[in-house]
């Protein structure tokens, strides 16, 4: 059996796609991916206000009272080196750390990387692969990451590999976008999967998502062994060494740009809407907004002011609108709920032939949880949670191949 400590747990991601849920026949069951079995969990939204707590009172509710540690993480770790507090031993570490400072959403100018607010919690999963010395490590992020921040391109990832050689793990990690595996979203992030004395060069990311190289070289890399070292010096070239798959052993490793293979079934957005006569009233467009929702999605060239009154000529593309049902979904974000018009919401042609928003389930079912699994709180707060979930899917293949070892 592999015992997991899930961090940043959020409404469960890691630990369905790992773990499974269920018996065949349950609501809510899910298959495993082999005998993995989450021994300690921990998630905690700041800044600790009983009504931001909604996505760990979604897992209590799924896995059971008691089954996650709703603290700051940084306080657990004190009070466990403390002694106040006990952390069972595990052999897999896996999270989805936040996220924010490295997002694509915002303006590169204004993602701090690692030194950012979000971006520090690294610091946090260090500390505790070093306290437990797992023999696993999953991780999950933005492929920003490989490129933060703008004025060290490359540094974030450098401190963090640099980390994990330190500590003994050879690190493999590749940039996934979760459809072009058959998934019912476009979604890309990056999957970071260490091993503490690993013995052979067989890759696990690379097995359970398959691709072939692009171009005929791959490039050699070295980062400092110390952390201190990488923050200080790495990254002053003005491109990011590491493409989107790579493998390194010690402080060595090699980097390289490959294109998916995949010839399985294929899942679409159509593939999860609900009728529109199982959809509330409230997430149809009705036809006082539609002219926003129009103007918001559509393209745009006009002048515009900026506060110091510069004058510009602010331009962008269209978005679809509606969205396409015939294939997978944009990436789902964090604003997909409430009912005021955005240019990020998905908008969708329903079986009706109305214009609406995507509802809570099918938020959930675009990520690959359960229909239904964030049920019992706001739609608000519904779509908040599978904005900042993964595709369960990813970690479900990967966890497949881990297995095997």
């Amino acid at each position: 059996m592999i015992r997991v400590a899930e961090l940043f747990a959020g409404v469960g991601g890691f630990r369905l796609g790992l773990e499974g849920y269920g018996k065949p026949g349950d609501a809510f069951y899910m298959p495993s991916a082999g005998d993995f079995k989450t021994v300690w969990a921990n998630q905690w939204e700041p800044p600790g206000t009983e009504a931001k707590q909604f996505a760990w009172k979604c897992y209590e509710r799924r896995f059971g009272k008691g089954s996650c540690v709703n603290e700051d993480i940084e306080k657990v770790l004190d009070e466990f080196e403390a002694g106040k507090m006990e952390i069972p031993d595990f052999d897999m570490l896996v999270g989805g750390f936040p996220c924010q400072d490295y997002s694509v959403s915002k303006p590169a100018p204004h993602a701090k990387g690692i030194e950012g607010k979000k971006g520090v919690l690294w610091w946090q999963i260090h500390r505790m692969i070093r306290l437990k010395h797992p023999k696993y490590v999953l991780l999950e992020n933005v492929d920003r990451l490989l490129k933060s921040p703008t004025s060290q391109r490359g540094r974030d990832f450098a401190i963090m590999l640099s980390c994990l050689a330190q500590l003994g793990y050879m690190v493999e990690w590749k940039v996934v976008n979760a459809a072009d595996y058959g998934m019912p979203q476009r979604r890309r992030r990056v999957y970071v999967f260490a091993e503490l004395d690993a013995s052979d060069n067989n890759p696990v990311i690379a097995n359970a998502f398959p691709g072939t190289a692009e171009g005929e070289f791959a490039t050699g890399f070295e980062v400092p062994s110390d952390p201190f070292e990488a923050s200080e010096t790495f990254g002053e070239q003005k491109k990011s060494p590491f493409l989107n798959y790579g493998r390194m052993w010690g402080c060595i490793g090699v980097t390289y740009n490959v294109k998916p293979q995949y010839d399985g079934s294929r899942t679409t957005l159509g593939d999860v809407l609900v009728p529109d006569s199982d959809v509330p009233d409230k997430f149809f467009i009705d036809s006082e907004s539609l002219e926003r929702w129009e103007y918001l999605k559509g393209a745009k060239k006009e002048p515009r002011v900026a506060k110091n009154g510069y004058e510009y000529l602010y331009t962008e593309g269209p978005v679809a609108f509606p969205d396409p049902i015939d294939k997978p979904s944009r990436t789902i974000l964090t604003s997909e709920g409430g009912k005021t018009p955005n240019r990020s919401k998905h908008v969708v042609k329903g079986d009706s032939g109305r214009l609406r928003r995507l509802v809570p389930d099918e938020l959930d079912q675009l990520q690959m949880f359960p229909k239904g699994w964030t049920d019992g709180m706001s739609d608000g707060h519904r779509a908040f949670c599978m904005g900042n979930a993964l595709v369960t899917g990813i970690p479900h293949a990967i966890g497949v191949e881990i297995a095997k070892r």
